[in-house]
């Protein structure tokens, strides 16, 4: 009706509940398995040590082995079978419906961020294809020129300048930093309406897991095939992840602004 749907804009490591919450744990039972710190004499391997920001490397890639043991025995046979039950031309659609659905969410953050122009986007997006895209199965939005972003706490924390802490690797869910683990939290608990809903009403709980559960299958089914290029391409894929996460990161941090020129210093 409205055109053929967009490319789905779901980040490939998004964002997703239970473990993020629980990274404040996993890092301080897992301080032991911390990586040993290059010497100041040793300038390059402390220089990629602190580029890395990885100093759990060693427990992370213990994770990492174990997240790709579910990822095989029960997560691609979940992905697999929503890609039989819906079909292929209607899964954006169903992905255009979830953005709507967490609209609330990138406007507080655009808010808190002082982006009064992308949260009048946001806002505009939300009525647009509430109203005219059938609650947002349609992005009419796009077709207007109203572009699609998203924001999170974590983006917000790292816009008014908080560290991003250290990087972990959390299974079933990927990579991620401290810092976004409890940007997360705050958007789960207290940003995000449906949480609020679930709470007033003890009954419908349910209905913040069943959200949960439809944003991780789609975010998955959305990042299962970059990711299994990523694997094939790489020759040690642990770090190769651990790379296009940050870098993704950053950008979503910069709304897609080039990086500082200080960055491109040697």
């Amino acid at each position: 009706m409205y055109g053929n749907p967009p490319v789905k804009r779901i980040p490939v490591f998004r964002p997703q509940l239970i473990a993020r919450l629980a990274a404040a744990g996993i890092i301080a039972a897992s301080l032991a398995a911390c990586a040993t710190r290059p010497p100041a004499s040793n300038p390059i391997a402390l220089g990629a040590y602190e580029e890395a920001n990885d100093p759990l490397e060693p427990f992370n890639r213990a994770m990492f082995n174990v997240d790709a043991g579910l990822d095989k025995v029960l997560i691609r046979p979940i992905i697999k079978g929503y890609r039989v039950i819906v079909p292929e031309k209607a899964r954006p659609h169903l992905s255009n419906f979830v953005d709507n659905f967490r609209s609330p969410i990138t406007l507080a953050n655009d808010l808190m961020q002082a982006e009064f122009r992308r949260a009048g986007i946001t806002l505009g997006r939300f009525v647009v294809n509430t109203g005219m895209g059938f609650f947002g199965f349609f992005d009419v939005g796009e077709e207007i020129g109203l572009a699609y972003h998203s924001e999170d706490f974590g983006q917000t924390l790292a816009r008014w300048g908080v560290p991003e802490g250290p990087y972990i690797y959390v299974p079933l869910l990927g990579p991620m930093s401290f810092r976004d683990g409890i940007g997360f939290g705050v958007d789960a608990f207290l940003v995000d309406p449906v949480a609020w809903y679930g709470r007033a009403d003890g009954s419908m709980a349910w209905v913040q897991w069943a959200n949960f559960g439809l944003v991780y299958v789609m975010a998955k089914d959305n990042s299962m095939d970059p990711l299994d290029e990523l694997k094939k391409s790489s020759l040690d894929y642990y770090a190769a992840l651990r790379s296009s996460y940050r870098q993704i990161r950053a950008k979503e941090i910069r709304n897609g602004a080039p990086p500082p020129m200080e960055d491109f210093d040697e």
